[in-house]
């Protein structure tokens, strides 16, 4: 299998990315029963484990025109003059592209979603959040590898983007270990869920759908998980120490809400005007329309947590964002799974018949061992 980092279209991009850190492994003596809804969002991490070698038809393959099968309106620059300018040949290889670039980046997320759940296991000084941190540990691992075969099947992949990079960094770095909760289980997660959700429901391509909605259906529970640990510790801190989460919290949101539209060097690589690109994007109501959406899942988190304080407020209301802090992330979450069920039934309407044949069988052969 060709490694990604040679399909990347720019020279010089390193093999591998250091980020020193200095953090606690703390041991947890108590060994207790642990907090309820967390044991069983433990649980629920144990049984909805799945491989993405098996759930997935790997045999399906992306349309040669438009990989994921989206709707045009979803390129950045389309109806600008530039995508005007282009010609039908010109705007496949910008579909491949552009498309691949966005998926690369949930790539490059799910690697430091992996190794921010590892730093969690050993940082976080209770036995049930290590619990359910080390599912998530495989949960993050069976992404990488989704994402990396899908990104495989585009013939070019990107590295990770500044932002994300700036972001990462400091969830690894930083001692603190809510802070990484912050950063990759509210932030970062939170993004990729509704951009995850964007291709789910957008993109007509089976295979596509398929590697986002299974994953969405771990996602979910990955916010689920930082919701309830923050929400739990934050009333025990200083109201200067939530100030200065709520801080980093602003400073993040804004680095993030240009993320998944920061692709200048895309346009570079397929010989675009950066400058004239760069300048339709920032002025797109569609583009526009997408950062906004990409906060649904994070607003509501954000005042579930209780760092809800007057520069929270003032930023998300400055962004736009505001109305989604009545939504229920819980509610999100069900919906999500619910959809992940209803698309692999879709998928192999047989499914479910067969694993009620197998339940039963399997609950006969205990019964005669009895």
């Amino acid at each position: 299998m060709t490694a990604l980092r040679d399909l990347y279209p720019m020279p010089g991009i390193d093999a591998h990315w250091h980020v020193p850190n200095e953090f606690e492994a703390v041991f947890d003596w108590r060994f207790d029963e642990g907090r309820t809804t967390l044991m069983h969002l433990y649980q629920k991490g144990k049984d909805m484990q799945w491989d993405a070698v098996n759930r997935i038809d790997w045999t399906l393959e992306l349309d040669p025109e438009n990989p994921m099968q989206m709707p045009d309106e979803a390129v950045a620059i389309y109806g600008s003059d530039v995508w005007n300018r282009m010609t039908a040949k010109e705007k496949v290889e910008l579909r491949r592209h552009t498309q691949s670039w966005n998926v690369s980046q949930f790539l490059q997320g799910e690697q430091a979603a992996l190794l921010a759940a590892s730093k969690i296991v050993q940082s976080v000084p209770d036995l049930d959040a290590k619990f359910y941190a080390a599912t998530q540990v495989m949960d993050e691992a069976r992404h990488v590898e989704a994402y990396r075969n899908l990104v495989g099947k585009f013939g070019v992949a990107y590295p990770m983007t500044d932002p994300l990079m700036v972001l990462v960094n400091q969830a690894l770095s930083d001692s603190r270990w809510d802070v990484t909760y912050l950063a990759m289980q509210v932030v970062i997660e939170g993004l990729a869920l509704a951009a995850f959700g964007t291709i789910r429901d957008l993109a007509q391509n089976p295979l596509a759908r398929m590697v986002n909605a299974y994953v969405m259906e771990d996602e979910a529970r990955h916010v689920a998980f930082g919701r309830i640990s923050l929400r739990d510790y934050y009333p025990q801190l200083t109201q200067a120490e939530r100030d200065e989460r709520e801080e980093f919290l602003v400073e993040a949101c804004y680095l993030m809400r240009d993320r998944m539209t920061q692709s200048r060097e895309l346009y570079a690589v397929l010989g675009l005007p950066e400058e004239e690109c760069k300048e339709y994007v920032e002025n797109s109501e569609i583009v526009k329309l997408y950062r906004t959406m990409l906060f649904q899942r994070i607003v509501p988190i954000v005042k579930d947590i209780g760092l809800w304080g007057p520069r929270i407020q003032k930023a998300y209301t400055d962004m736009g964002v505001m109305h989604f802090a009545d939504l229920d992330p819980q509610a999100l979450q069900d919906d999500d799974e619910r959809v992940a069920r209803e698309l692999e039934e879709s998928l192999d309407p047989g499914k479910a018949r067969r694993e009620y044949i197998e339940a039963v069988a399997a609950h006969g052969a205990a019964g005669h061992a009895e």
